[in-house]
């Protein structure tokens, strides 16, 4: 039996999303975190731990489509503390189409110094992280979060997934306090979200 049109309207950006995520992974595979964008449970997962009563700003890194910036907004974050970095210039453009309010900054979100040193108009309240960390070496896994630490009030969360058995970043980080929620079956493949805070 066919979709009723309301249904398929609502299928249709998000295979439009796939179908542009598939073709960035062709292009450049070691530039993307994965060949689709985030699942929905993984991304609410995700939004989940970011604090929608302040005013600082979260900080995504690698929003792609904008999977889990729906999450965040549909949590409550309000569309103007969002900044969006991310690396591929046909994605930004959806972005600022899809997020008018938010402010998406076309850089390399693992010179996350550089990319920001301009940006934030007070420390971050979150980082979210959609970046393929463990196809990154572990010194440029370590640069990423420490920049992101500096980026952040202290006691906020960096939040990561990944699919990886092991958690993408060390837990034995001398004054970083880590947690991981269960493995998110319901995502293809199953991810697992990190978190870690600096005190």
């Amino acid at each position: 039996m066919p979709l009723p049109s309301s249904a398929r309207a609502l299928k249709k950006p998000r295979l439009d999303d796939e179908v542009r995520f598939l073709r960035s992974w062709i292009e450049k595979p070691l530039h993307m975190g994965a060949v689709m964008p985030s699942g929905k449970l993984l991304a609410r997962t995700m939004a989940h731990y970011v604090d929608v009563n302040s005013d600082a700003p979260v900080v995504e890194l690698g929003p792609g489509t904008g999977a889990i910036t729906s999450a965040l907004v549909e949590r409550g974050v309000d569309q103007k503390r969002l900044v969006l970095v991310e690396y591929n210039p046909g994605f930004c453009a959806l972005l600022r189409d899809r997020y008018p309010q938010a402010k998406v900054v076309q850089g390399d979100a693992y010179r996350l110094r550089d990319t920001l040193w301009n940006v934030l108009s007070a420390p971050a309240s979150a980082v979210v992280s959609g970046l393929p960390l463990v196809t990154k070496p572990m010194l440029t896994r370590l640069r990423l979060i420490r920049d992101a630490f500096t980026a952040l009030a202290p006691g906020a969360p960096f939040v990561q997934f990944t699919y990886a058995v092991v958690p993408p970043i060390p837990k034995s980080l001398p004054g970083v306090s880590t947690e991981a929620s269960e493995r998110i079956w319901m995502n293809l493949p199953p991810a697992r979200v990190w978190v870690y805070r600096k005190y």
